[in-house]
């Protein structure tokens, strides 16, 4: 299933609720929420208060890409503020196993993330139990960034994997994917697609998600409504806490 996973990061944020409920409005089946640290990247953004703030605006999943130094000791956090999935860069993950093993503990999709240059080998071992993979396909840090071409060929990796493996991991890609780049990232594998600039526009919001996602399913060559078999998620607002 080919999903927009619309990133609030190019919303605006004094309507945040209206902005949502316009990209959901054009289709759009994911809230992505770009959380940054100052640290990790040069970069601050977003923590569980936002994410609790927006829990009661609508029952999309809600995606919390944690750019950030320490994500175990915020894992209960975002839980608790109603977050769905999670994902991790594997980069700052001292024990990668443990700490998704953390976030499925606490009832949310667990993901790892790739930046650029970080070779797609690091995870293998760590693939059976995650719900998906985030390849970022600019530099994380700021939105807004141009597509790095390389990125296609690590999704294709990552689709290749998925299939030698015989597992069913969700393929999410992030960075510069728009209406002129979607097509090379749902043809290599990608599955979950963010986009913020490519999405949020004044009073073009609903058309802008509608058409992205017009270009992505018809790369794919299936219909809107054609589902894969995927590891299910958590419901909006239902979740285990440990």
């Amino acid at each position: 299933m080919i999903e927009l996973a619309f990133s609030i990061l190019a919303a605006d944020f004094a309507h945040l609720a209206d902005e949502i409920a316009r990209a959901e409005r054009g289709g759009g089946t994911i809230v992505h929420v770009d959380v940054m640290d100052g640290h990790f990247v040069p970069n601050i953004t977003f923590g569980p208060p936002v994410v609790k703030a927006i829990r009661p605006v609508t029952k999309l999943p809600l995606d919390c890409h944690l750019m950030i130094e320490d994500p175990d000791e915020f894992i209960p956090a975002f839980a608790e503020a109603g977050a769905n999935m999670v994902s991790v860069h594997v980069e700052v993950c001292r024990h990668l196993n443990r700490t998704l093993q953390h976030i499925v503990d606490h009832g949310m999709g667990a993901g790892v993330v790739l930046n650029p240059a970080t070779p797609v080998e690091m995870i293998v071992e760590v693939l059976p139990m995650v719900h998906h993979v985030l390849v970022m396909s600019v530099n994380p840090g700021f939105g807004g960034q141009k597509f790095l071409p390389r990125s296609v060929e690590r999704i294709a990796h990552l689709r290749r994997l998925r299939e030698e493996m015989g597992l069913n991991y969700r393929i999410e890609v992030d960075g510069g994917v728009a209406h002129d780049t979607v097509a090379s990232v749902v043809e290599a594998g990608a599955d979950m697609l963010v986009a913020g600039s490519a999405i949020f526009e004044r009073g073009k919001t609903e058309k802008n998600a509608r058409e992205f996602l017009k270009v992505a399913r018809a790369a794919a060559g299936v219909k809107p409504d054609t589902r894969r078999n995927a590891k299910s998620l958590p419901r909006a607002g239902s979740r285990s806490r440990k």
